[in-house]
Parts: C-alpha cells; sequence; structure tokens
C-alpha cells in the first residue's frame, strides 16, 4: 500500500485586532474653492471663513487641509449642507445645485488672505 502525500497549504493567521490605515487626503480633495460672497466676507471679518467641501469631507480632514494650505490653525469647523432645489429663471425650470460648506473660525490674529 502505498500512500500519497500532497503538500498542505500554509494557513496565514490574521491578527484580530483592525489596523488603522491612515490615508492622507490631499488638502484639494477635501476644499473645493473658498466661497467668496457678501455674507462671507462680512463673517471674515469676524475671523469665521466659508469653504465649499467636497461631500465625503470631515471636519478633521478639513481641519488638516487649511493648516496645510494656509498654515494657520483652526479654533472650530462646523459643516452645512444646503440642498439642491428646483427654481424658475425667466420662465424656464433649471436646479440650483446642492452644496456643502464649511464654516472654519480661526484664533484672534490669524488670517486668510483669499484674494
Amino acid at each position: 500500500m502505498t500512500t500519497k502525500t500532497t503538500a498542505r497549504a500554509k494557513t496565514v493567521k490574521l491578527s484580530t485586532k483592525p489596523q488603522a490605515v491612515a490615508m492622507k487626503k490631499h488638502s484639494m480633495d477635501v476644499i473645493i474653492r473658498p466661497r467668496i460672497t457678501e455674507k462671507a466676507t462680512l463673517s471674515a471679518e469676524k475671523n469665521q471663513y466659508v469653504f465649499e467641501i467636497t461631500a465625503k469631507a470631515t471636519k478633521p480632514s478639513i481641519a488638516a487641509a487649511i493648516k496645510d494650505m494656509y498654515k494657520v490653525t483652526p479654533l472650530a469647523v462646523n459643516i452645512t449642507h444646503t440642498p439642491a432645489k428646483k427654481v424658475r429663471v425667466k420662465g424656464r425650470e433649471g436646479v440650483q445645485s446642492a452644496v456643502r460648506k464649511a464654516y472654519v473660525t480661526l484664533k484672534k490674529g490669524d488670517k486668510i488672505d483669499l484674494a
């Protein structure tokens, strides 16, 4: 009687602890553009700046992007989302785009030059 031995595949033991994979987002992948409006200009005098952001941007990623792009440290980041809505202009129907905004508050003395 002959026995055939087959090579058995080694099992790889995976760790049960989740590995935190740090994905560094590029600043331009988080912040689309600064929002230059009358209201945003008035709030800039109070050290609060408004930026349009991507849909998946988070408060920590926005703070890191501001720190990277403008070399200032934000005190607070607030996020708002304005949904799309139907509008009429000169009798034609259209859609006003949805926008996601971040309000970034800086400490006194810090400024961002948006001009």
